[in-house]
């Protein structure tokens, strides 16, 4: 197998000195600050004379906003974040003009990501020593893995989450490779109390992370609704807490999917899974918190790039059918199939459990799916009227061939 060409971010936590922190923390804040001027240049410009304002035109305005006295402070940091920021900015009015994503929103100091951007120009990396501009001494980088043999960071972030932990993600080109998979194909079914179903029979146990820390986390919650709203110390540390309670609850949640998404794209050569309307399932006032914890979008994503990188295969189910009411034996559309049935019986004698039977299926429509030369099946809205679960309603034009699968 041929090795493909990627840019691939590499994240490492590490510790800066009280200097280090505090110019982070001025990048951070001027960052937010462009953003936020060049927005509402931008808006005002069309929404007064309606004329579009380009990157360019952005950054003619940032070299005149440094000459005012009113934002002079600009100057202090290196100027490549601030122009990054711009960019970033074009990026989401080029995202909101394609129809990709909405209208940007202004960046808060309290809510929004704290982050800058510096490109090969604002570093310099050399013997596994990172220094940023403005900067005298490297950053004290925790390397829990090693950079691919000879690259060269082409991007550096630095970004400091919720819980007051930094971090540095350094972009470089990579060739990710992987043994030859053990098994020609996998169905996946997507659950809540087994996050993953296989069609080989086994089941993932959902870690339910979100549950296990659910009293900390309420605890951590109640503790900051008690402190008075403002600035002061014991709210700031109050919001730390939770913070950390969620980053904990994110961490292992992550690590957990890292793990499988690459022990099943390690396995098996094809991946077949379905295409699950998660934004609509997270409108059920029962199953939400469920939903939201088993993180199935975030998994289909790691799939999705995983296979990516290793020349795997991966196949979307179309999300009407009927996965769970099929007999996988026999072909056979059950009229009805309520959610708490877990094991059934088809007419023609064999015994389902309700899971299993299911990732059968998907495997055997993706295959289908993937001999007709069509990957992922198109994407559907969900009809007015419908239930907000997974959806196993075959659209009439379909029930036939659908039942021979």
């Amino acid at each position: 197998m041929v090795a493909i060409h990627v840019k691939r971010a590499f994240k490492y936590r590490f510790y800066p000195t009280d200097t280090q922190a505090a110019e982070l923390s001025r990048t951070f804040g001027c960052v937010r600050k462009v953003y936020n001027l060049a927005l509402q240049a931008r808006t005002e410009a069309w929404t007064l004379r309606q004329e579009r304002v380009s990157y360019n035109a952005t950054s003619a305005m940032l070299t005149a906003w440094k000459k005012t006295e009113e934002l002079a402070y600009l100057n202090e940091v290196s100027s490549v974040p601030l122009q990054q920021t711009l960019r970033h900015l074009q990026g989401a009015f080029t995202n909101f003009w394609t129809k990709r994503a909405k209208y940007p929103t202004f960046k808060s100091r309290k809510k929004s990501r704290r982050s800058a951007e510096y490109t090969s120009s604002a570093f310099r990396y050399r013997n596994g020593r990172l220094t940023l501009a403005k900067m005298a001494e490297p950053l004290a980088i925790a390397w829990s893995r090693p950079l691919p043999q000879g690259a060269r960071p082409s991007t550096v972030t630095v970004s400091q989450d919720a819980a007051g932990r930094w971090f540095v993600s350094l972009l470089c080109d990579d060739r990710p490779t992987m043994p030859p998979p053990v098994h020609p194909a996998v169905g996946i079914d997507a659950g809540i109390t087994s996050l993953v179903t296989l069609s080989t029979g086994e089941k993932i146990t959902n870690p339910r992370h979100e549950r296990k820390d659910r009293e900390r986390l309420a605890k951590a919650q109640r503790d900051l609704s008690r402190k008075a709203k403002g600035d002061g110390a014991n709210r700031a540390k109050a919001r730390l807490k939770v913070g950390r309670t969620y980053a904990r609850i994110t961490d292992r949640r992550r690590d957990f999917l890292h793990k499988l998404t690459t022990r099943l794209v390690r396995e098996n050569q094809t991946i077949v899974i379905e295409d699950l309307t998660v934004r609509n399932m997270l409108k059920s006032r029962t199953l939400a918190r469920a939903i939201s914890d088993a993180s199935w979008s975030e998994m289909r994503s790691m799939l999705e790039y995983k296979a990516h990188w290793y020349g795997r295969d991966l196949v979307v189910v179309d999300r009407w059918f009927p996965s769970s009411k099929l007999c996988s034996a026999c072909g056979t559309l059950q009229p009805k199939m309520p959610l708490n049935v877990r094991e059934w019986t088809c007419d023609c004698g064999t015994t389902h459990d309700r899971d299993v039977n299911a990732a059968r299926n998907i495997l055997a429509a993706g295959l289908a799916v993937a001999a007709c030369g069509d990957g992922v099946r198109p994407q559907r809205s969900t009809p007015g009227g419908q239930s907000l679960m997974k959806q196993e309603v075959v659209p009439p034009q379909r029930t036939r061939a659908a039942a021979q699968l």
